[in-house]
């Protein structure tokens, strides 16, 4: 077996996190799995799921991932393809668009 190079490969996954209904309600997934010891992102998933904000692609409302050989963004159904530059910086801007997201979801009900 001399020559053959063995990658390790970090998967985190943590449990899903239930949003509380006056927050928006919904379901947040996130899956990432890296090269180690380099890091390097292999495989990515975050998602926004609610049934209540949209019923369509399982009701996944915003999502990113580099499923299908590309990096793209899932919204109300729509999937465009994306930059990746960061997971970081991509769960960041995750976090920021689910929030506005939901908030607007709960000021439309008020």
């Amino acid at each position: 077996m001399a020559g053959k190079k063995f990658t390790q490969m970090e998967r985190y996954a943590p449990k899903d996190v239930q949003i509380k209904k006056k927050l928006g309600g919904g379901v947040l997934k996130e899956l990432v799995v890296r090269e180690m010891p380099s890091g390097k992102v292999l495989e990515y998933t975050l998602a926004y799921i609610n049934h209540s904000i949209y019923s369509g692609d399982h009701g996944r409302v915003l999502g990113y991932d580099n499923s299908h050989g590309f990096s793209h963004k899932h919204y109300f159904g729509e999937r465009t393809p994306e930059v990746f530059t960061s997971y970081e910086a991509l769960y960041n801007r995750f976090q920021d668009e689910w929030m506005a997201v939901a908030l607007e979801h709960v000021n439309k009900g008020k």
